[in-house]
């Protein structure tokens, strides 16, 4: 604990955390696009410092998500777009700094469940997660990639097609087996493979960039600042809802702890849970404090639940944890069932950051509230430029190379388009993180199977896998068909 005092670590790590409060207070900038362009300047730093920042901008920008969503009903975050409903509602009231700052401590009371459910629950999964060998972690990446289409918004059938992509993406480069050569075009500066920050930040950066290039020319101006609260004022309202708060943030961690599902997911599921369990269910949707208790205790929480298959199985539960796989592996520390086996100084580290970030983030999002005025009065034309210039320096820092930055534009162009067909881009990004992993695993089994296949197919784990993945997909129809049979009776 006593490193995490030290202003090496301190400094940067608050000023991370103030800018996600920014990117999340902006409409139209993400949370991850903020982590993005934060991991470029870590890799200069320490593990500890650089995992600061990546945890402190997550966190704060999927809270700050919710303030222009309460005065402007304009979502910051897609995690923030249930914020639209009640929280506005009440600023339209004159309470929208009530709802704020009820939101603010309910981020950060969702957060502390989170991280101590991880806390509790990644040791124990990391014993079992080593009984799994090639042939088990096969499966747990389809798994995982086929999640990430199933639960992200729009198609099923658009979510596969881009976790597809993002797999053929990441056979780019040389073969490390056979030293072939895939889909290099004779570059050699893409032998090494298509590096995932510049894709990542030319999807989430330069794509947001030019989405956002046609509009006003301010981002939007407060509604109004309505009455002061107090910290304490707000304490009794929320004691009074504190199983609600309590049953959003579980509910919050499982949908984050599940690959692709993300924080807007969990955020809408505690949204849905607590109106269908709420004696007073009208109300939702006119103002009602229970509406805004619920996603913003579970969108927090689904931020430290994604991190459970990302430290425990390697595999990244939505797209900030798939850059900070990258990250840790960067600084030597490479996620899986061993890291709890002998990185134990190293995994605490982790989790006393995630949980001081929980208490920072209270001034930290005060300040954010305070300031929320002038961040929407500043002109587009600044903040895209800002953007831009950071996508670009963050781009060419990796390796010093303007091939890289080459590929955030190409890539910012893709997630344009895709994005304006409907085709979300978080399977693409977990493909293009899993799809070694995938490749890997199914070459080493079937090498040390002798080519033969039946090893996938009969080992107990991989069978459990293969069930949940036939019930994934065939569930709801079969659900449907049942339902349409015993209503024709």
């Amino acid at each position: 604990m006593s490193e995490l005092l030290q202003l090496s670590v301190l400094v940067p790590w608050i000023l991370a955390m103030l800018l996600g409060i920014f990117v999340g207070a902006t409409p139209g900038l993400t949370a991850t696009m903020a982590v993005a362009l934060i991991v470029p300047i870590s890799y200069h730093m320490s593990a500890t410092a650089g995992l600061a920042m990546i945890i402190g901008v997550s966190f704060t920008a999927i809270f700050a998500g919710d303030i222009p969503a309460t005065w402007l009903r304009i979502p910051g975050t897609p995690a923030s777009a249930a914020a639209t409903l009640d929280g506005f509602q009440l600023a339209r009231k004159g309470r929208g700094n009530f709802a704020l700052m009820i939101d603010l401590i309910c981020s950060s009371i969702g957060g502390i469940i989170g991280v101590a459910t991880l806390i509790v629950i990644a040791p124990q999964l990391a014993k079992f997660a080593l009984k799994f060998g090639d042939y088990e972690y096969f499966w747990l990446g389809v798994f995982g990639l086929s999640m990430s289409a199933m639960v992200t918004m729009g198609q099923t059938s658009k979510g596969l097609m881009a976790a597809v992509i993002g797999v053929f993406i990441s056979t780019v480069g040389q073969d490390v087996v056979s030293n072939a050569r895939r889909y290099t075009f004779n570059n050699t500066e893409a032998l090494a493979g298509l590096h995932f920050i510049p894709v990542m930040i030319g999807l989430f950066g330069v794509a947001e960039v030019l989405r956002n290039v046609q509009g006003e020319q301010t981002l939007g101006s407060s509604s109004g600042t309505g009455e002061r609260t107090s910290f304490l004022s707000t304490v009794p309202e929320i004691w009074k809802r504190k199983w609600l708060v309590v049953k959003s943030a579980l509910l919050g961690t499982i949908i984050g702890a599940l690959p692709g599902a993300g924080a807007d997911v969990a955020a809408w599921g505690a949204y849905g849970l607590a109106k269908t369990t709420s004696p007073d269910s009208e109300q939702f949707g006119t103002g009602a404090v229970d509406g805004v208790v619920a996603p913003t205790s579970a969108n927090n929480a689904a931020v430290a639940g994604a991190w459970i298959p990302a430290l425990v199985f390697g595999v990244p539960g939505d797209a900030v944890t798939a850059i900070v796989l990258g990250v840790l592996m960067v600084h030597g520390i490479r996620p899986g069932p061993m890291l709890f086996e002998e990185g134990g100084a190293q995994i605490q580290s982790i989790f006393s950051v995630a949980l001081v970030t929980q208490l920072l983030l209270i001034p930290c999002g005060w300040l954010g509230i305070r300031a929320f005025g002038l961040i929407q009065m500043l002109p587009r034309r600044v903040v895209l430029t800002a953007v831009l210039v950071f996508s670009t320096v963050g781009a060419y820092a990796i390796n010093n190379s303007m091939f890289d930055v080459g590929v955030m534009v190409a890539f910012g162009v893709v997630g344009f388009f895709l994005e304006a067909c409907l085709v979300p881009v978080v399977p693409l990004i977990l493909g293009l993180i899993l799809g070694p992993l995938v490749e890997e695993k199914l070459r080493a089994g079937l090498i040390a199977s002798s080519g033969d296949f039946r090893p996938f197919l009969t080992r107990p784990i991989c069978v459990c896998l293969i069930a949940l993945l036939v019930l994934a997909f065939a569930g709801k129809p079969v659900l449907r068909l049942l339902q349409r049979r015993k209503r024709r009776l």
